[in-house]
């Protein structure tokens, strides 16, 4: 059995590279394209494995073209994809990215076989579920399914944590089901209202999550780093400063860190550092998947800053 479960998506990326992303209405040309695994479960998952952790995914492709190549994808990079399953009536999920020269990123997402993850899909996983040591959700499939999965992990005693993204609504009474709820600028806002511009404006936030009765909040801040809101304490982390690439995933590999060292005992702050790294490290390379950093190198970045 594997120690995380993650119940969530898979896409296709389609990565165009320009100079800058275009404006509404306007045709310019592009450097580079690409076709990547992707999807936020899918890159935690594999993410995970990179990271030496024993990892299973649960969620939905299609029969298509690209949905077994997903699946082929993911039990390449170590990961139990047994209950990944081919949906004959929706298309594999598909992200339209383009990455400027800055390393920024305009995403659209085709959620396709993604928004058939279902109740009926996460009771055939529940053996998974139940000898999970966490399990890892996000918002890319349906809210009722999330909302199900967490029930479940409850009823089993495994820690939860939720990773709501991309940014939209949701109640109040799943978002307290949480352990641990990870958070960029963006979503922080859609769940909250507030407007996160710095690191003063994030701990508003924060505690506005945790006034929804959510455990533990994380608050990612992309070159700021990222910040903890606890019962026991409320801290901000710093990260080093990196040439970008492409910022592609590298919340996903912040998510993964935080899960591999949840697992593995480290205690909150030592989680946050090392998933800041992971994260850090990942907007360096070009892509989802493969910007994805192994624990070695994690490890090392650490180290490396550390010494500075």
């Amino acid at each position: 059995m594997s120690d995380v479960v993650i119940v969530g998506s898979l896409n296709v990326d389609l990565v165009i590279k320009s100079e800058r992303l275009p404006a509404p209405g306007e045709n310019i040309p592009g450097q580079d394209f690409k076709i990547i695994p992707g999807g936020k479960g899918a890159n935690q998952a594999a993410a995970i494995a990179r990271l030496g952790g024993q990892v299973a995914m649960v969620g939905r492709v299609g029969a298509d073209l690209f949905g077994p190549r997903l699946i082929e994808n993911l039990t390449t990079q170590g990961v139990d994809a047994a209950r990944v399953s081919l949906d004959p009536n929706a298309p594999t999920g598909t992200a339209l990215i383009v990455v400027d020269r800055a390393g920024e990123n305009s995403i659209i997402v085709v959620p396709g076989a993604n928004g058939q993850v279902s109740g009926e899909d996460v009771l055939a996983a529940e053996a998974l579920i139940r000898a999970a040591k966490a399990l890892i959700l996000q918002f890319e499939i349906p809210l009722a399914s999330v909302e199900h999965a967490m029930d479940m992990a409850a009823r089993h005693g495994v820690p939860v944590v939720l990773n709501a993204a991309p940014a939209k609504t949701a109640p109040d009474s799943l978002l307290a089901k949480a352990d641990y709820l990870i958070v960029n600028e963006w979503e922080a806002r859609a769940l909250t209202g507030v407007d996160v511009g710095d690191v003063a404006s994030g701990f508003q936030a924060a505690d506005r999550l945790r006034a929804k009765g959510v455990g533990v909040v994380i608050l990612t801040l992309g070159e700021r780093g990222a910040l903890l809101a606890s019962p026991q304490q409320t801290t901000h982390f710093p990260t080093r400063a990196v040439q970008v690439v492409d910022t592609t995933a590298a919340g996903d590999a912040f998510v993964a860190g935080f899960g591999v060292s949840l697992i593995g005992g480290l205690d909150l702050p030592q989680a946050i550092r090392f998933a800041n790294a992971a994260g850090t490290l990942a907007v360096t390379r070009f892509g989802a998947q493969p910007s994805l950093p192994s624990r070695a190198e994690v490890q090392a970045f650490l180290n490396d800053q550390n010494a500075v």
